[in-house]
């Protein structure tokens, strides 16, 4: 008898952890990686849409919905502006856009680097390719805090 209830609460533990490893899991969100999608390079703000506020949010926040998902939260793109003495770091997104800033670019290995992928949308046209990542440095500069 002893054998038999000692076997089922093993059963009965098993059972039990296997539970919560699969709810633990469920509730974990996860990025979905797709490829890039061709969008327009005169509209920073489309651009910005498609590409930027899954993790950055609408705003420019960090508050995207992928942003639960990333070992880092993403930059607060509303406060580049303040953290840089009130003087908008165009060069510096742009560089992080096309080139990523290390191990950590964009607050995240999770987060592409988007010079590459823009070269992947206009290939043999470097003026298009420069044109993405000026229209999207000017959007988010419409996005710093007042």
């Amino acid at each position: 008898m002893f054998k038999h209830t000692m076997l089922a609460m093993g059963v009965l533990f098993a059972a039990t952890s296997l539970c919560l490893a699969q709810q633990a899991t469920l509730g974990k969100p996860e990025i979905k990686k797709e490829p890039i999608k061709q969008t327009s390079a005169a509209s920073g703000k489309d651009m910005y849409t498609q590409y930027c506020a899954a993790c950055h949010g609408a705003e420019g926040k960090g508050d995207g919905p992928a942003a639960p998902a990333l070992k880092t939260a993403p930059t607060d793109l509303t406060q580049l502006t303040k953290t840089h003495g009130g003087k908008y770091p165009a060069s510096m997104v742009a560089g992080t856009l096309k080139f990523g800033s290390g191990p950590r670019a964009h607050g995240s290995v999770d987060m592409p680097v988007w010079g590459p992928l823009f070269q992947s949308l206009d290939k043999y046209h470097d003026s298009v390719v420069q044109q993405r990542v000026s229209n999207i440095v000017n959007y988010i500069e419409t996005l710093q805090a007042k």
